[in-house]
């Protein structure tokens, strides 16, 4: 048993799952506590609409229907898995549902077969409406089932809960069979995963560092004279004898030599270039060519 979260605690939870989350109109006021107690809350419920289009879903879920006002649910799950907010509070979404059932959720057990409508699921469970035809033939985007999870994973995490705390309403109430697409065995492998290790990612730093280039960038052809010494001449040499270009006959070392102009001649012929294009001293084509290590 938990208290219900407000619906500051909801919005920052569900977008610390790195969700994008849409509030709907005045949806921190909206609910049905005048015809019910909210909470204590034991677990998280899944349905499916009937119906598509998110704006129309939306719509319907935030103002009900005549014999079933509005919020039909806490939030909705649209197919780009981004979550609507419609209710804060008690929600007209599950109904009457199985005593026993309430039980294992509670002590989060093996579910029991639902064959009883005897207990007040409205005050006990969160309800995520997900935009689906469920006629078995509307696809579940990927992106909406990972937002199913992560839903679920995160009011699990909030209260303390396992993935026995996520029931579908077919699970709940006799001749329910939503949400139908998938198994709720199955979601609840994915989010106990999920609470078990695939945490939030942290924010990244909103200034990172730049990561450190793999080849060294082009110096200038006037890097390249007698008497410079760089551990980059050495990274060249070893490039160049990687190549077959080599004319050192003691190794390449930090000190620009004529045996580093020759090994070097020798890359730019390979490369085909001929005269003056082919002196021995790097250009930027030939040197970008090499791939020399940076150092």
């Amino acid at each position: 048993m938990a208290t219900p979260m407000t619906g500051s605690q909801l919005l920052e939870i569900l977008r610390a799952e790195g969700l994008t989350v849409i509030e709907v109109r005045n949806w921190r006021t909206h609910n049905r506590n005048t015809k019910g107690p909210w909470g204590p809350v034991n677990g998280v419920m899944i349905h499916h609409t009937v119906t598509s289009g998110t704006e129309n879903s939306v719509n319907i879920c935030y103002d009900g229907y005549s014999v079933l006002p509005g919020p039909l649910c806490h939030g909705v799950i649209d197919k780009q898995g981004h979550v609507h907010l419609v209710g804060n509070g008690r929600a007209n979404h599950a109904g009457l549902g199985d005593h026993d059932v309430l039980r294992a959720v509670v002590n989060e057990t093996k579910l029991p077969h639902d064959n009883e409508a005897d207990t007040d699921g409205n005050r006990h469970f969160y309800g995520f409406e997900c935009i689906n035809l469920g006629d078995g033939k509307d696809p579940w985007p990927e992106a909406q089932k990972e937002a199913i999870e992560k839903v679920s994973a995160a009011i699990c995490r909030h209260h303390g809960w396992s993935a026995g705390s996520v029931i579908g309403h077919k699970e709940w109430q006799p001749g329910k069979v939503d949400p139908r697409g998938f198994t709720m065995d199955g979601m609840r492998k994915r989010i106990a995963e999920r609470l078990a290790g695939n945490s939030p990612a942290p924010d990244p730093d909103p200034k990172p560092a730049p990561s450190k280039p793999s080849h060294a960038p082009f110096p200038g052809p006037g890097f390249f004279h007698d008497g410079q010494k760089s551990p980059l001449i050495t990274a060249m040499g070893k490039r160049l004898v990687a190549e077959g270009c080599s004319h050192y006959e003691d190794g390449p070392g930090p000190e620009w030599t004529d045996a580093d102009r020759e090994s070097y001649r020798a890359w730019q012929r390979k490369l085909g270039f001929k005269g003056k294009d082919a002196d021995g001293i790097p250009g930027k084509v030939s040197w970008d060519k090499l791939k020399v290590p940076a150092t």
